[in-house]
């Protein structure tokens, strides 16, 4: 044991020591309080020189492989207890307030429609632009293909048999539906009898808040995993292979663009029946927040405020339908991210998909943006659940991730704007919006704006 461990050590010498000096750096820069989306970008530059250097000395790095397949474990580790813990605590959680008899369902309703569109229109534009071809990654040694079943098949395996058995094999499609099934129940029996689930709904409460926690502590570790999954990859590839995650971002931004002309300017305009541009130009300081911070917490204060003192939409309604949309209106993250990153999965490892497996991803992502509702990092969880039911590669979320703050922001963006979008059709649907103050010159300031970004 102790020769091998000598060995291990000798034999990685080079890629032990660049990779401490790595960590050393990115602990450094966190220590100095640089942001999390540029440590991560630091990261992938540090892990492509690390792994250059590698490539061109031929030198060892099984160790760089193996840091980065427990960084890979850890995602994988949290989705399951996660998700259930997160999907009946957020519905148990939402039936309670009497909005939701009213607005609720329709509220939820738009965002899943509108996440699911984000989903087509992104594995559409992606297999427009085929974001994986030419990387040609080589398939995890454990990795083992899936026998390609029929639609009726794909729709029987969907549905729960045994839920310990399915989360016990990773099958995140039937626990979600379990979680709905269970939440629902504890809903009904809560207006019978609240003591009855009040124990259970305590437990569960605590035990995702406890589970967001240890997401937390996870996603902090991206930059070190990232570093480690970029140097191993270019260094068994070289540089030519990073080149097409070029394609990915293109891919990501196009399919952003594509929904926000397809699916909100025809709700702007034939849903809320007004102006797109003066809607666009009373909420564009919302916009720049989300933009700029790529927090969906940092833009709710101003979010509201615009509704309120710009839409003119009454404060209950933009309370509602903005805090709810900071949880559950994933567009961009929940919906043309994880599509993006399944296709890119696939062509990268080389795995063909057919259409039923693009029903699939479109149906997975639009479902699991339910169980991320309120998760430290949506956007990672998300793809993980889609990559997951799709039975790809989950080492193609940790190549990703290397981009995931360049395209971070416009994930942001479109999924803040969905909110005052259905915000404004829920006020007019309940004869509560004020079109003709809407219309007139926006006299108030915004107070968010100043502290939006802090």
């Amino acid at each position: 044991m102790q020769h091998n461990v000598i060995e291990a050590i000798s034999t990685n010498a080079l890629s032990l020591t660049l990779a401490f000096l790595a960590v050393f750096v990115l602990a450094w820069l966190r220590s100095r309080r640089v942001s999390f989306g540029s440590r991560v970008m630091i990261a992938l530059g540090l892990g492509l020189v690390t792994g250059m250097i590698l490539h061109q000395t031929q030198a060892s790095y099984d160790s760089l492989k193996t840091f980065g397949q427990m960084f890979v474990n850890l995602i994988k580790m949290i989705v399951m207890p996660l998700v259930v813990a997160a999907v009946i605590s957020g519905i148990t959680s939402l039936a309670q307030p009497e909005q939701l008899k009213r607005i609720g369902g329709l509220t939820i309703g738009l965002f899943l429609i509108t996440t699911g569109l984000g989903a087509a229109i992104g594995v559409i534009v992606a297999l427009l632009i085929h974001p994986g071809s030419g990387v040609n990654l080589s398939l995890p040694s454990d990795f083992k293909a899936r026998e390609i079943p029929t639609f009726w098949q794909v729709l029987l395996d969907l549905w729960p048999l045994n839920p310990i058995d399915d989360m016990a094999k990773g099958k995140v499609v039937p626990a979600i539906i379990f979680a709905l099934f269970f939440a629902l129940a504890m809903v009904g029996l809560e207006r019978k009898n609240p003591d009855q689930v009040a124990s259970v709904k305590n437990f569960v409460q605590s035990f995702a808040n406890i589970m967001y926690e240890v997401t937390k502590s996870v996603i902090r570790l991206t930059p070190y995993g990232v570093f480690m999954l970029i140097a191993a990859m270019s260094a068994s590839y070289g540089w030519e292979t990073l080149l097409p995650l070029m394609k990915v971002i293109i891919a990501t931004y196009g399919a952003l663009a594509v929904h926000f002309l397809i699916v909100f300017i025809p709700m702007i305009i034939f849903l809320n029946r007004v102006q797109p541009l003066v809607f666009l130009r009373k909420i564009y300081p919302m916009m720049i927040v989300a933009f700029t911070t790529r927090s969906s917490y940092a833009v709710l204060p101003i979010n509201i405020e615009i509704m309120v003192k710009r839409l003119k939409i009454p404060e209950n309604i933009a309370s509602f339908v903005a805090s709810l949309g900071t949880a559950m209106n994933y567009n961009g993250c929940g919906g043309v991210w994880p599509a993006v990153v399944a296709i890119f999965a696939a062509e990268a490892y080389g795995i063909p998909l057919n259409w039923t497996d693009d029903i699939l991803i479109v149906f997975v992502a639009t479902i699991s943006s339910i169980g991320v509702a309120g998760v430290p990092g949506p956007a990672s969880i998300s793809t993980t659940v889609v990559l997951t039911a799709l039975g790809l590669p989950l080492e193609a979320l940790g190549l990703v991730l290397a981009v995931d703050a360049l395209v971070d922001m416009g994930r942001t963006l479109i999924n803040r704007t969905g909110d005052p979008i259905i915000a404004l059709f829920i006020a007019r649907r309940e004869g509560q919006f004020d079109e003709k103050a809407f219309y007139e010159p926006d006299d108030e300031a915004l107070t968010s704006t100043m502290s939006a970004g802090s």
